[in-house]
């Protein structure tokens, strides 16, 4: 698949339903890059198990993670569209990069202090190099840019520096890989109840996801947070009043989102009408994707012939990057 154009990668894990917040923060940038980078997107099949060792459900969720991406525009015959667990080479490459990794560094990382806290009886040898297995997924493909979010910076730049080592250690391969995303201001969509963003597994009624029946939506729409209003003229908005707007942002027209802006600043907004016209845009912006999600899982030859096929782009670039990197190490003894 290699061409002249800058490599994109990035990841999500099967270990749940997409939501908005994927859609608006990741999925549709991924849909940007396709036309402008050479994009490799990877269902994250072995990071799933650091958490959820269960795999009695993997296949589906796998299938349902390929299906949604697709959905939401992702063109196979553009990107590598592939499963993490049909790259042999980034396994061989996590097992050198463990070798510059140290382990209080990654007893340091914020999200292994997180996981540990959430599942204090499986703290596992995966769960502690996480990062180490992320950097290899992004070097493996030697790529420039990654669209992350805040949460996942810090692993960007363990990424950056394992590459650093093994380079200062070997001899140049990697790039340093860099965060990228089309806007500097990267969308965080809030939870219906105010509180954090949507989540794949934390109150899934504050989270509206791409699977939601149009009830549902509606349902829990309606159940978002609010007060008796405004008390005097351009009062400050509480935050999550401001949720509600920002909701409405992503979904709605820009002249529905101003007449209620002004019912606020006038003290004559009307939480009922404006939840209602929020749940009617949501159903309408998220409905021909559930339906489109659910035409694909039909198809599961298709799906398969959707993995095979970006499993053979993502193992061209691959087989590329460790022969370099075994011929740096000194481990080609048959040249």
């Amino acid at each position: 698949m290699r061409s002249n154009k800058e490599i994109v990668m990035s990841g999500i894990r099967p270990t749940g339903f997409l939501h908005l917040g994927n859609y608006f923060g990741a999925i549709r940038n991924y849909v940007r890059m396709q036309d402008d980078f050479e994009c490799y997107f990877m269902v994250a099949d072995l990071h799933s198990l650091t958490t959820h060792p269960d795999t009695s459900s993997l296949k589906s969720t796998v299938y349902r993670v390929l299906a949604e991406n697709i959905a939401c525009g992702l063109d196979p015959d553009k990107v590598a569209l592939y499963c993490q667990s049909h790259i042999y080479e980034t396994g061989e490459l996590y097992l050198y990069l463990n070798m510059l990794a140290y382990k209080g560094e990654l007893e340091k990382t914020a999200t292994f202090k997180e996981k540990i806290r959430l599942q204090p009886e499986n703290i596992n040898a995966g769960l502690l190099t996480y990062p180490v297995l992320q950097a290899a997924d992004i070097l493996i493909h030697r790529a420039k840019y990654v669209p992350v979010g805040k949460d996942q910076e810090q692993h960007l730049e363990m990424a950056r520096t394992f590459a650093n080592r093994f380079n200062h250690r070997y001899g140049e391969v990697f790039p340093e890989p860099m965060a990228f995303n089309y806007s500097m201001d990267l969308v965080k969509v809030p939870s219906l109840n105010g509180s954090g963003k949507m989540s794949k597994s934390e109150n899934q009624m504050a989270t509206l996801y791409l699977a939601d029946e149009d009830e549902v939506i509606r349902k829990k729409v309606m159940k978002t947070k609010t007060d008796e209003g405004p008390k005097e003229m351009n009062a400050k908005m509480p935050d999550y009043i401001e949720n509600i707007f920002l909701l409405m942002k992503l979904v709605s027209n820009g002249e529905i989102i101003q007449k209620y802006r002004s019912d606020y600043e006038t003290c004559t907004i009307r939480y009922g009408d404006m939840k209602k016209q929020l749940a009617e845009d949501m159903v309408l912006f998220i409905s021909p994707i559930r339906k489109k999600v659910k035409e694909l899982l039909s198809d599961e030859k298709y799906l398969q012939k959707v993995m095979e096929q970006g499993a053979e782009k993502a193992r061209n670039s691959a087989e590329v990057t460790i022969r370099a990197v075994r011929e740096v190490m000194g481990l080609n003894y048959f040249s």
